[in-house]
């Protein structure tokens, strides 16, 4: 009699398992096979024309950028920006990196790479602390970005993840 109500017991927290591994299978196969949401790309725009608003205000000029969404980015890169050869600069977001950081793409991604691009545009690029100059930095400040260093703090992606 209790050996059938351990299998029991047993079976049914079997199922409530196997339950949550699909459903988080399906959500992560819908991420990855989906353009992101509505709603995020909302996000990504409002934090944009935030961005642009803090450079009309900070620096006296509006420049936008195309921002591209990807899935491309290798490992734990957030984003980039990139320059070609014909002049074209574009801030590439990590489509990935998105489903558990999006918050801090927004405050602190976007300004970073929109910083890169107006340091792209107006030549004054270094290669010195691989385009994370003092210059880089000050841009980086003056259109709104919180953290302006380097590399992701990943002890801010998980403490901005706490609920306190």
């Amino acid at each position: 009699m209790i050996t059938k109500k351990i299998r029991l017991i047993f079976a049914l927290i079997t199922l409530v398992a196997l339950s949550f591994l699909v459903r988080n299978l399906y959500i992560s196969y819908s991420f990855n096979n989906n353009p992101i949401s509505k709603e995020d790309k909302k996000e990504i725009i409002r934090e944009e024309q935030r961005v642009l608003k803090n450079m009309q205000k900070n620096l006296g000029f509006e420049y936008k950028v195309p921002i591209i969404i990807t899935d491309k980015i290798p490992g734990k890169i957030y984003g980039f920006t990139s320059l070609d050869d014909d002049g074209n600069i574009k801030i590439y977001l990590n489509k990935k990196i998105m489903r558990e950081s999006m918050d801090y793409i927004l405050s602190n991604v976007i300004a970073h790479e929109y910083a890169h691009a107006l340091l792209f545009k107006s030549g004054d690029y270094k290669i010195d602390k691989d385009g994370h100059s003092l210059l880089w930095q000050n841009t980086c400040v003056k259109l709104g970005g919180k953290k302006c260093q380097k590399y992701v703090d990943s002890h801010d992606v998980i403490m901005g993840k706490l609920p306190f």
